[in-house]
């Protein structure tokens, strides 16, 4: 197993109502700021050890964030999907972030498109990989991973918060068979996310990011099922910041119709096909994606 770098910095920022929420810090600190909001599962470190590279030698600053219940995040069930916006407003004022791009993977892709609908004065551009798509309301389709969600949301807004815990439990001890259940989940997994779970430094990312956020508490994947599977407090056409969405055309887990049904629905939108691809494919491309947010970024004049 490679080495991990830690973060340049990580720590915590008090939000809203006595919380916190955790943070890592890659690349240059004085670049242009990405906030990457991690998958569901995931935390602060779930971004490729490649991402973390390029950015120091192109002068892009990468921000991890935590969600409410993971990591060093207070555990909190925000009442819709925009309610994120007005943490990451806190978070960014208090890192010194004035205009950014945001990456959302998988589940952190609903929570990017409501932070471009709320701050598009701050965010230039949005970039999702794999997203979740809505399943209320006018914009839902259904299918999916989150076809299923919707159904258990009722059940783990009671019982998510007692199962999370029990699973950070079990994380605290776990770190001798961690390594072999990531291997496990690969093989288990579609051939395409399988190579990339086989590649050592995209394993070690995913051990550091289990390892140290979610030993601490593991509550924010059942809060963001609930969430995902209530309205999101506003319409995908209303977001008006330019969006660049990637997504494996044989994802088993948000299925591909998914992104091309949200990407239709945006004003300002590019859907890059992974052929070939499943759910994590992204993140072998992270590299690629941020190339074009700074090139979308460039060409917005901002």
């Amino acid at each position: 197993m490679i080495d991990i770098d830690r973060p340049q910095i990580e720590g915590s920022v008090a939000v809203r109502q006595g919380r916190r929420i955790g943070f890592a810090e890659f690349g240059s600190p004085h670049g242009r700021a990405v906030i990457w909001l991690h998958g569901t599962p995931g935390a602060r470190r779930q971004i490729p050890l490649e991402a973390r590279r390029w950015a120091g030698e192109n002068n892009v600053r990468v921000i991890g964030l935590d969600r409410p219940g993971v990591g060093s995040s207070t555990p909190y069930r925000y009442p819709s999907v925009l309610g994120f916006a007005d943490d990451l407003r806190i978070v960014a004022d208090a890192l010194g972030v004035d205009q950014m791009a945001v990456i959302g993977l998988s589940g952190g892709g609903p929570y990017t498109l409501g932070t471009a609908y709320a701050l598009p004065e701050r965010v230039v551009v949005a970039g999702v990989l794999g997203g979740v798509a809505p399943t209320v309301g006018p914009d839902a389709i259904d299918g999916g991973a989150m076809g299923l969600g919707k159904y258990a949301a009722g059940v783990l807004e009671v019982a998510g918060a007692p199962i999370g815990r029990t699973v950070s439990s079990f994380i605290r001890v776990a770190r001798p068979i961690a390594s072999p259940a990531i291997g496990l989940y690969g093989l288990l997994s579609p051939r395409a996310d399988r190579q990339l779970l086989a590649r050592p430094e995209f394993k070690a990312m995913f051990l550091d990011d289990l390892l140290n956020g979610g030993k601490h508490r593991m509550e924010a994947p059942f809060a963001d099922v609930v969430v995902f599977s209530r309205d999101w407090g506003f319409r995908i056409g209303d977001v008006t910041v330019p969006v660049r969405w990637w997504h494996g055309d044989r994802d088993h887990i948000i299925p591909f119709r998914h992104g091309q049904h949200v990407v239709d629905l945006l004003p300002d939108a590019k859907l890059y096909p992974m052929p070939g691809d499943s759910h994590l494919g992204g993140l072998g491309m992270a590299t690629d994606i941020l190339t074009e947010l700074m090139s979308v970024w460039d060409s917005t004049g901002r």
